[in-house]
């Protein structure tokens, strides 16, 4: 019996299990994978406080060795099952059932992908999910941006401060970005637009991306132009398919909390990308995994026999 499981090593689950285990509470750390999430994709990341330059597995070891110091116990499984009803929280994995007082869930998103020839390949090597992570590694290069919504376009944004121009593929004859979002990239003389066309492949040598293959959608015609660097995004999905029938998440499958990371679940709480929010970031990651590390331990305080 745990005082609490934290499911998913990223950022936010491990700052989680940290602030958990300081409180002297029985904590295990529930993960797939290695530790670290997504950070492990990440070969530079900058924008860290305390590192001028770190890469994403270097910090992730950071953050998951002082763990094992305050108790944390770090279990390999996948989630399969939830029961989060009553005052005892079991989830169901692969090798068995945990129980807990209470459970933080923190499973993150993945980016959707294209899934185009190249898009894999060349990930961290020309392609990117992340212009805020990843923009100043492209300076003074030919960027394309896939996509025609409100993150596309604020990417696309983003990336001119480092780029030579930012060509943005749209699939549609006009963006769906919110309209003063739209006058900022028309009004920027170094983004460009190509319209009614999709990305079919990305093309590169062995060490990074050089070109990409686009199709009008409209008159069939197939170019290929050179780009430095892809950007692609068109969406991000929620990692709930395990809770979308609690009544916890939105329309979209991002689950729904307060300010202090509590969802409408007594004892249960969520962190991290997997949250309804608009920055997705290693630092608000880790300032959720606090709120909600403490928050459980407020919890059980007040809930105490």
């Amino acid at each position: 019996m745990y005082d609490t499981i934290v499911v998913g090593a990223g950022p936010a689950g491990m700052t989680a299990a940290l602030y958990a285990g300081r409180s002297n509470l029985k904590v295990a750390l529930l993960e797939r994978g290695i530790y670290g999430g997504q950070m492990n994709n990440t070969a530079e990341i900058e924008n860290y406080p305390g590192y001028e330059h770190i890469s994403g597995p270097a910090l992730a070891e950071k953050m998951f060795e002082p763990l094992e110091k305050f108790g944390v116990e770090h279990l390999f499984g996948t989630m399969t099952k939830l029961e989060l009803d009553g005052p005892i929280k079991k989830i169901h994995t692969e090798d068995g059932i945990l129980e807990a007082k209470t459970v933080i869930l923190a499973m993150g998103a993945k980016h959707r992908l294209l899934g185009i020839p190249g898009e894999d390949t060349y990930n961290s090597r020309g392609v990117s999910y992340c212009a805020v992570c990843d923009g100043a590694f492209f300076r003074g290069q030919n960027l394309l941006v896939v996509g025609g919504g409100d993150s596309a376009v604020e990417e696309a944004l983003f990336l001119t401060q480092f780029a030579e121009t930012v060509t943005i593929v749209h699939r549609r004859d006009q963006l769906r970005a919110q309209k003063v979002i739209q006058d900022r990239a028309f009004a920027n003389e170094k983004i460009k637009f190509i319209w009614d066309s999709v990305v079919e492949e990305i093309q590169g040598d062995d060490l990074r991306v050089q070109e990409v293959v686009i199709k009008n959608v409209k008159t069939g015609e197939v170019s290929q132009q050179a780009f430095g660097g892809v950007f692609i995004y068109v969406g991000l999905d929620a990692m709930t398919e395990s809770v979308t029938d609690l009544g916890i998440t939105d329309e979209a499958g991002w689950i729904i909390t307060d300010q202090d990371m509590a969802t409408t679940i007594p004892g249960v709480f969520a962190i991290g990308d997997v949250r309804q929010k608009q920055l997705r970031q290693i630092t608000t990651a880790v300032g959720e995994g606090a709120q909600a590390g403490q928050g459980v331990y407020n919890y059980l305080t007040e809930h105490a026999n």
